[in-house]
């Protein structure tokens, strides 16, 4: 065991600048200006009791609450509303499947865990004073809250989100990548684009860490409470995860019958256990609340309407060892190895981009995907008659015959949560080579934005890749405005014709100085850009960037714009208000103009946001994680944890980054030993 020995101030670094290499003094966390802590450590397993110990210092209490949530205990900790979540966890029976993998497991993956877990509750015991007296009860942590909670997030969030209707929440999921080979590279330098999208709280909040040991230099971030790094680099690759269009989660309809159900003509028993679930009261009293999970041969049950039942069956619970797959990624020093990594086949979610030294991109439609009999797309993405045993699908697709792209003729690669089809232009993935139900055919208009930046530009700088990614242009208002015009001149009234004034001055972009965006922001939400019968021409993959287009109805299109023109007088007086005005950045006593907005406008740079009392928008999710890399003879990075790495009360981290992400700038990723010492302001060494 490991315990804390001494801080180390910046006064003092330079007496241990070169401690990292002395024997009995590791792991060492020197902590930048930034909040970021960079690791050194002789073995995986100090670097990971140290990453704990990292975690811990700038999210305790968030750690904690989540891990309660996903032990099924939240309810007993923190009071009966938080009871469904519980309820949810024991019904899909993450508890007893956290004992398999525990077995199961890869000997290198519970000694990881062990480390990782070490660390949590080493800082916990050494800093009490950081932790809230309701969140304590969580303690100790064990390695079995380290495989719940991975299972809460990728399952619940992820694998099965739309499922269990939780994703439909969050207007903020997703994700942009860019792989860049060097035939399109100004530098001949291969350059890789991260970018995920997810909401700036609880299980998504990302932590950023800097992890060395003698022969690897490991950058990155993953979710709060998960060891190692799922999004990342090293000196010699990199690689960056999207949400991709798998449908790796079916949701059955079957019919009861004399209390069981019916399958193949059939009936058949439940499957049933039951628990007892405590729930803290008002006074803090502990009542007990007894519930039955229920099981079918499709997978647990999740509702109940008359005399049906819906169950759910998930892809990935026999595969215990996710985060040693990433672990083995960040440690890979070539395509070859990263891909032998990729061939583990555990991770169930997201598409990979990748970038290397070699000049090698990569695209891989990864996850589990089912291999099933018949049936496309729409049959498998809603709710399947359960009547049938063909329809329990068992096995899945191979590595191999999941859709990628290697090296690609048009020098680069994309995702932007569309499906595989427009990874690259011209198409080079062509639909019909696949199952019907691998992928649907479709792309939004936010990926229409990516194709159109990228295969517009001949050779791309790293500053223009940057620039791509802060891009606030929309392209949903270049597809539109023509027709919305021509509309006006045909059929509006004076106030429309104002209306239509502000938006040819409008510089069609979201910046937080750009005037007009409010105003066509109203309008869009009102003409209900997803409606695929409010256009003319529908979208294909024959032309996958200027579809769909002509508006279908366009008297009823004028007359909505008179509608937003006069709400957006009545509340703000005028129809010029800057966009920065109306979205808002607002955390942790910050108050900030916000650029970007929300992803079905054909912006680039996702800031989903919610409706706040004084009439204005505060954003609560998208661009989160940024890393913009450049694999020359050194690697060149800028990257940005839009919130700041720390969720602790009173943290200067909490927060510290926001103004950054309103002037749409990235700070520098310190890589180099140099370069680390040179941006320290504390040092902590751990020894046993």
């Amino acid at each position: 065991m490991y315990i804390k020995i001494f801080t180390v101030f910046v006064a003092l670094l330079s007496q241990f600048s070169s401690c990292s290499s002395k024997e009995g003094v590791s792991p060492r966390i020197d902590w930048d200006e930034w909040g970021v802590p960079h690791i050194t450590a002789r073995t995986a397993e100090e670097l990971f009791y140290a990453q704990g110990w990292a975690q811990m210092h700038n999210h305790a209490n968030l750690i904690l609450r989540l891990y309660g949530h996903s032990r099924g205990r939240a309810a007993e900790y923190w009071g009966e509303e938080l009871l469904p979540n519980d309820i949810l966890v024991h019904t899909l029976g993450f508890e007893e499947l956290a004992a398999v993998w525990e077995e199961d497991q890869h000997p290198e993956t519970k000694a990881l865990f062990r480390s990782f877990v070490a660390g949590m509750n080493a800082y916990a015991e050494a800093h009490p004073d950081a932790i809230s007296h309701e969140n304590a009860a969580v303690l100790p942590i064990t390695t079995q809250d380290v495989n719940m909670h991975s299972m809460f997030v990728v399952f619940t969030r992820f694998i099965a989100g739309g499922q269990l209707r939780i994703v439909q929440r969050w207007s903020s999921l997703g994700s942009n990548a860019y792989a860049i080979a060097p035939s399109r590279s100004a530098s001949r330098n291969a350059l890789l684009l991260q970018n995920p999208h997810l909401p700036w709280s609880n299980e998504f909040t990302f932590f950023e860490s800097h992890l060395m040991l003698p022969d690897k230099n490991l950058y990155g971030s993953t979710l709060v409470g998960l060891p190692g790094i799922s999004i990342g680099f090293n000196e010699n690759l990199g690689w960056t995860h999207t949400n991709n269009t798998i449908d790796n989660a079916d949701t059955y309809e079957l019919e009861l019958k004399d209390g069981g159900y019916l399958l193949d003509g059939q009936r058949l028993d439940f499957e049933t256990s039951h628990k007892t679930l405590r729930v803290k009261q008002v006074d803090g009293t502990l009542d007990e609340q007894e519930i039955t999970a229920t099981r079918t041969l499709h997978g647990p049950v999740v509702a109940q309407q008359g005399n049906k039942v819906l169950a759910l069956r998930m892809v990935g619970l026999d595969r215990p060892d996710m985060l040693l797959q990433w672990w083995r990624m960040a440690g890979s020093d070539n395509l070859a190895e990263f891909e032998s990594a990729l061939k583990m086949a555990q991770i169930g979610f997201w598409n990979v981009i990748y970038a290397d030294r070699e000049g090698n991109i990569f695209y891989l439609f990864n996850g589990l995907v089912p291999l099933r009999g018949k049936g496309d797309w729409s049959f498998w993405n809603g709710v399947i008659p359960g009547g049938k045993s063909e329809h329990i699908w068992s096995e899945v697709h191979p590595y191999e015959e999941l859709p990628m792209l290697m090296n690609p003729e048009s020098g680069w690669v994309q995702n932007a949560n569309d499906p595989p089809w427009t990874s690259t232009y011209p198409v080079a993935l062509h639909p019909g080579d696949y199952p019907p139900y691998m992928a649907p055919v479709t792309a939004s208009f936010r990926p229409q934005r990516a194709l159109r930046m990228i295969a517009e530009d001949s050779l791309i700088t790293f500053q223009e890749l940057m620039d791509y990614h802060h891009s606030t242009r929309l392209e949903y208002a270049d597809r539109v405005l023509d027709d919305l015009f021509d509309a006006i001149d045909a059929f509006g009234s004076e106030k429309a014709k104002e209306a239509k004034k502000m938006l040819e001055k409008w510089d069609r972009k979201a910046d937080v100085d750009s005037r007009g965006t409010v105003l066509f922001y109203l309008w869009s939400t009102k003409f209900n850009v997803n409606d695929p019968s409010n256009y003319v021409t529908s979208w294909s993959l024959e032309e996958p960037y200027s579809t769909p287009r002509g508006i279908a109805h366009p008297k009823e299109a004028v007359r909505l714009l008179e509608e937003a023109a006069g709400e957006m007088e009545s509340r703000f007086g005028s129809l010029d208000l800057p966009w920065g005005e109306f979205y808002r950045l607002r955390r942790n006593n910050v108050d900030l103009p916000a650029s970007g907005g929300p992803e079905r406008l054909g912006i680039f740079r996702v800031a989903g946001a919610s409706a706040t009392d004084d009439g204005r928008m505060a954003v609560h999710g998208g661009d989160s994680w940024v890393g913009v890399i450049e694999f020359g003879d050194t690697v060149k990075a800028k990257v940005l944890l839009s919130y700041g790495n720390s969720s602790q009360p009173g943290s200067p981290h909490n927060g510290d980054q926001l103004e950054l992400f309103s002037k749409k700038e990235l700070r520098d990723a310190w890589f180099t030993r140099e370069e680390v010492e040179a941006h320290t302001v504390r040092t902590e060494l751990l020894q046993k």
